[in-house]
This record gives structure tokens, sequence and C-alpha cells, in this order.
């Protein structure tokens, strides 16, 4: 079954949507329901890219492929090489950070300057990761239920190839599911 699958359309509430996603094969064979709020007073562009693929199902079978415990839990390429193609390139631009890397926050990946498409990553650390407000990652909203949920996630492989022996992003990309489920079949 999907490892992460957006199980309801999003709901507005007064500062944003709230994301429901239901997560399965947690480290202790679990499931549960994480959920988001989406802050666009925080990150507009970057709530806004959230929104586009949270409507278009991208997050269905998607793997939390990157866990560092007491860092981050990150996930965004899509199980499908095909979804995946749509979004990979489809960079938007920078958010300025108007909230510190608290614990609970989420947040887009990049490799540089206006490089979001649509790998996010959940702070874990219980201080927080203030060190990456400098770096340009700004928060696009925060968990309000189930932290304890993504403190569950599959953390076993680690860090990604080729520093770690965890999953390789560029396999991911090109293969997805089919490259995850046999090798790394442990991920949430």
């Amino acid at each position: 079954g999907a490892a992460l699958a957006s199980i309801a359309s999003p709901v507005q509430a007064a500062d944003g949507k709230i994301v429901e996603m239901e997560i399965s094969n947690l480290e202790d064979g679990s499931s549960g329901i994480v959920k988001i709020q989406l802050k666009p007073e925080w990150a507009p562009k970057g709530v806004k890219r959230f929104e586009d693929l949270t409507e278009s199902g991208f997050w269905d079978g998607c793997r939390i492929f990157r866990v560092i415990p007491g860092f981050i839990a990150q996930f965004g390429i899509s199980g499908n090489p095909e979804v995946q193609t749509k979004w990979r390139n489809a960079n938007i631009g920078d958010d300025p950070v108007a909230v510190t890397n608290a614990r609970g926050t989420v947040v887009f990946a990049t490799a540089g300057p206006n490089t979001r498409t649509s790998q996010i990553f959940i702070n874990t650390r219980p201080q927080g990761n203030g060190f990456l407000d400098k770096q340009g990652f700004s928060p696009i909203g925060e968990v309000i239920s189930g932290m304890d949920v993504v403190d569950k996630f599959y953390a076993g492989y680690g860090e990604g190839a080729p520093s770690g022996s965890g999953p390789n992003q560029g396999l991911i990309q090109s293969k997805g599911n089919s490259y995850l489920e046999p090798k790394f079949p442990k991920l949430t």
C-alpha cells in the first residue's frame, strides 16, 4: 500500500488550509494521521505549490525517503516517474524566511536559490533547526497533529547515497517505487 496518501481534501481554516495525510508502514508497522496547517502568510508561493501538489494527488504513494533522526524527515519524490517528470524541473521562486525552522515546521527542500519543486521536509529536531533560516529555508506550515507519527517514520536506512546507505534520489526520480519497494521495503 501507499506509504503516504493525502486522504482528505484540504480544509480551509482561518489562516490557511489543513492537509491531512495518512501515513503507513511506520517503524512499528502501524499507520497514523499527520495534519499540516498551511500558512500562506509565511510563504505564499510555497503554500500554493504544496496545495497544487496535494490537489493533483502527488503525495499518493510517496515514500519518506530520507529520515535523519533529530534533524529532518524528507519526502516529495513521486513513486510514479511519469508524475515526477512533470514536477522535477518546475521550480518556484523563494519566499523570504518569515518564521524559524522550529520542530514540526514543514519546509521545501532546495538545491539553491529559486529551486523549490516538490521535495518537502519536516523539522524533527527538538530544539528546531534555526540554522536553516539563514540558508533560506522558509517554512510553509506546521504539523498541528501527528508529530508522534512523524517520530515513527522509518529511519534505519539513514542518509541517501552516496554518503549513506539510504535511497539514491536520482534513482527514485527515474524509477520510482519500482526501485524503492524491493530495495528499501521498510521505508515509511
